[in-house]
């Protein structure tokens, strides 16, 4: 059953990641100059990028746990820390309320699938297969609402942007 559900979710982030690079590419020569928006853009191709190569891995051999372990583990990790190292969250409470959300998901779904017994432990009947399966929906969640919010932000007209180098250097 879960074959199933990462063929269609693999696809449905694929599709997603598509339809935002259409997106990027409308915006792009407001965005182009802009550090923030360029990693911000960086940041919500992850959350539909990620999930999606998760899903293909699940997909190379389903009968394996230790492959889905590994790359899960891996592919999550890294989401998390490439995550926190663009630190591309959007302006005002929401934006940091869905990156900070964003970054322990990816850090939930690594401690999944080091420790997939800790998920028996907290007492719920789901699979730590399961259970990953859903942090990935949510996570693609959070993704399309962090795409819809940077959609409609409002770009700073060209020139009255200070450079990032200014920004740091002014506090």
């Amino acid at each position: 059953m879960l074959t199933d559900f990462y063929i269609a979710f693999g696809t449905v982030c694929f599709t997603l990641l598509g339809l935002w690079l259409i997106v990027v590419q409308t915006r792009h020569s407001e965005w182009r100059g802009v550090a923030l928006y360029r990693r911000r853009t960086y940041g919500v191709a992850l959350h539909f990028s990620l999930p999606g190569l998760m899903s293909l891995l699940a997909l190379v051999n389903p009968e394996s746990a230790t492959l889905w372990r590994v790359s899960f583990a891996i592919v999550a990790a890294s989401g998390a820390i490439v995550l926190l190292l663009v630190r591309g969250s959007l302006p005002g409470t929401i934006g940091r309320v869905a990156y900070l959300t964003t970054v322990a998901l990816y850090a939930l779904i690594a401690l999944v699938a080091i420790v997939p017994s800790l998920v028996a432990d907290l007492g719920l009947t789901a699979t730590a297969v399961q259970v990953e399966a859903v942090l990935l929906v949510v996570l693609v969640f959070f993704g399309v609402n962090v795409a819809w919010l940077l959609l409609f932000d409002e770009t700073p007209a060209p020139g009255s942007q200070r450079t990032e180098h200014e920004r740091r250097a002014a506090r």
